[in-house]
Formats: structure tokens, C-alpha cells, sequence
């Protein structure tokens, strides 16, 4: 019968730094930035040993130091994480019968027909590691949300089944932030509803979700709940709509220093999207104004472009339209680009490629 398999590599960016420095086995490895926790950046991953001290992707480099202070700290070589996921995906289109849908650096969804799920996830997990001298975990379901959600279930270098069969049993209790698609603030949201397990939410009447969240999205929550998706592996490159680049600063940007940083953030994304060979049809600005404050905008050009003057131009407009004079440490630029030829596929329930 037909299933699908979620793998996913276990702390990836982490696992392949240690590979280079094997001295750095059993030790927490924390991986931002340019690995100087000093500085302004954020926490990319970290090793199973960082996290048990509380270290998270997404966290500041300084919080993440005084959470572990005796943590080797590195910076992101994406070259390499590229190399190394490139091996993964290549192992996996190997497998016997495989469909692959890459959904970023260290995750895939791998469709298969076999009567032993189990056997032939202990085979991809062997052949990656035979590949690439990296762990992964496999999610097992008869959908794509119930493997991605096993593969948690099944950390480190483990295996879960999750069916239609024993879903409730082993999700009906978890709260609804275990579910792959609901954040923190959509749970909370739910929570506000009465809503705080999956089974709940799962039991939960279209109607009234619909009201809360939208006439798709709310149903679509529900369906969640259920455990509900598509059972098909989609191996259709993902094709993205925009390209961006962002910069936090090591010291707050003053007004006279903001049209500079703009100008070489918008040449970084018109090289992105002149690669992809679509232009620019909307720019979009983020700005995050000391302490720690985010906004962001967005507007549509005239006629599309590579004039990186002018997405400059476009992105200092929208910031002097802030009329906000608070001290800068992070700007980012977007280019939305014009579709492909054809327009693009109908959007996948889940997946794609993202970071690490």
C-alpha cells in the first residue's frame, strides 16, 4: 500500500559542524551568526546538548551564551549545509520506488508503495548514514501531516507510525501546538475558543472555526486536528515567488546610515531574482527599530524591474513613510517577482523548502 515517509536529519547544521571538528562530539554546539555571541544574530541550530540548557533555534547568540556559557559557539557556512543536504536528497531519490518532495536543507517527504513501512525507513535511515555519516528520524502515515507529525514522536535517530488508526490515541491529549501548522499564537487563539487538544480541536465545528480564522483557514485547522491532509508526495521543485535579504546591524542605524544599507541590501536581492530570471514587481521593507520592534511594508512597481536603484529607492520610500526616527538595527528587503511561465502550481497543504 502506498505511504508516506517524513525524514527529517537530526540537529543537521550542528551534526554536519561536528562531522568537520569530531573533537566537538557530546559537546553543546551552538551555530549563528558569525559565531561570535557578542554580536548581534540569532541561533540557527543547536546541538541536543546545547538545547537541554534551554537553547533554541531563532534565540539571540547573547541569550543562548547565558543559558550555556560553556557552549562552542560557530557561524553558518551555508556551503557546506548545502553540499551536505544535496548528499541526503540524492540518497533518497535513490531509494527503491521513492518520490521525493524536498521540503528544505534537512527535511523530505519520500512516497513509497511497500507492505513493510518500518523496514524500508530503517533502509533510507542506513542509506543516508552509509551516505553522509549523518543521523536522521522517519516519520511513518498514510498522510503527509500524520508522518511529519511521527517524525517528532520518533527523535533522535528513531521511527514512528502515525495512522488513522491510532492518531487519537497517541494526539488526542497533546496540546494543539504539537500539530505541524500551529504556532503559538494560533494555539493560543484556539485556547481563547475553549480549544486546547488536538482532540478538542479535532471535535471542533467548522462554523466556528470558520469565524475565527477564516473561511479556509478554519476549516483547515480542524482537518489538522484530524490529522487530515493529502497522501500524495509532490516531487515538483518548489518554485519561489520572492527573494529577500536582511542585516542586523552590530550597532543601531542612525538616519544618515539607512539609504546606504538599503541600497546594498537591494543590489543583494536584484542579483537573487536576475538568477531566477523574474523580475521585480514588488518591494517589500522590514524594518526592526531598537529594542525590538518589527514593521513592515510593501508596495508595487510600475512596471517590473532589475534596477536595484530603483528597488532602493522604492524600500527608502516605504521606510521614509515611517516618519520614525528610532534607531535601526535590522532592515530587510524583498522582491517579489513576476510569475513563471504558466503561472505557479496550485500551493501544496504543507511544504517547502525553507532554512535549517
Amino acid at each position: 500500500m502506498p505511504w508516506v515517509l517524513h525524514v527529517d536529519m537530526d540537529q543537521f547544521i550542528a551534526a554536519v559542524e561536528v562531522l568537520r571538528r569530531p573533537e566537538l562530539a557530546g559537546l553543546p554546539v551552538v551555530v549563528g551568526g558569525r559565531g561570535d555571541p557578542t554580536e548581534r544574530a540569532v541561533v540557527s541550530t543547536a546541538s541536543y546538548e546545547a538545547r537541554e540548557h534551554g537553547v533554541r533555534s531563532g534565540m539571540p547568540l547573547r541569550v543562548a551564551v547565558r543559558r550555556c556559557p560553556g557552549a562552542v559557539f560557530l557561524p553558518v557556512d551555508k556551503q557546506a549545509y548545502d553540499a551536505a543536504s544535496a548528499v541526503v536528497m540524492a540518497t533518497l531519490r535513490a531509494a527503491p520506488g521513492a518520490v521525493v518532495q524536498v521540503l528544505g536543507w534537512d527535511e523530505a517527504f519520500v512516497g513509497v508503495e511497500t507492505e513493510d513501512p518500518e523496514a524500508y525507513a530503517a533502509d533510507l535511515q542506513a542509506a543516508v548514514l552509509d551516505a553522509t555519516s549523518l543521523h536522521c528520524s522517519v516519520g511513518i502515515g498514510d498522510t503527509t501531516v500524520r508522518a511529519k507529525t511521527a517524525t517528532d514522536l520518533g527523535k533522535p535517530r528513531g521511527r514512528f507510525r502515525l495512522t488513522r488508526e491510532n492518531w487519537f490515541a497517541v494526539m488526542g491529549e497533546r496540546p494543539t501546538r504539537d500539530l505541524w501548522g500551529v504556532g503559538t499564537r494560533i494555539a493560543q487563539r484556539l485556547a481563547d475558543l475553549g480549544i486546547t487538544t488536538v482532540l478538542e480541536l479535532a471535535s471542533a465545528d467548522d462554523e466556528v472555526l470558520a469565524a475565527a480564522f477564516g473561511p479556509a483557514t478554519g476549516p483547515h485547522l480542524g482537518r489538522l486536528g484530524r490529522g487530515v491532509s493529502s497522501a500524495v508526495v509532490d516531487p515538483t521543485p518548489w518554485v519561489p515567488r520572492a527573494h529577500g535579504r536582511e542585516t542586523t546591524y552590530q550597532h543601531d542605524l542612525a538616519p544618515p546610515e539607512r539609504s546606504a544599507a538599503l541600497r546594498v541590501l537591494a543590489e543583494q536581492v536584484v542579483a537573487d531574482v536576475a538568477a531566477e530570471g523574474r523580475a521585480c514587481v514588488r518591494v517589500h521593507l522590514k524594518v526592526r527599530f531598537a529594542p525590538f520592534s518589527t514593521v513592515t511594508r510593501s508596495r508595487k512597481l510600475p512596471a517590473p524591474t532589475y534596477d536595484a536603484a530603483l528597488v532602493a529607492a522604492t524600500a527608502q520610500a516605504l521606510l521614509d513613510a515611517l516618519d520614525d526616527d528610532r534607531p535601526i538595527r535590522l532592515l530587510g528587503v524583498r522582491a517579489e517577482m513576476e510569475p513563471p511561465e504558466g503561472g505557479y502550481d496550485p500551493p501544496r497543504t504543507h511544504g517547502r523548502p525553507g532554512g535549517p
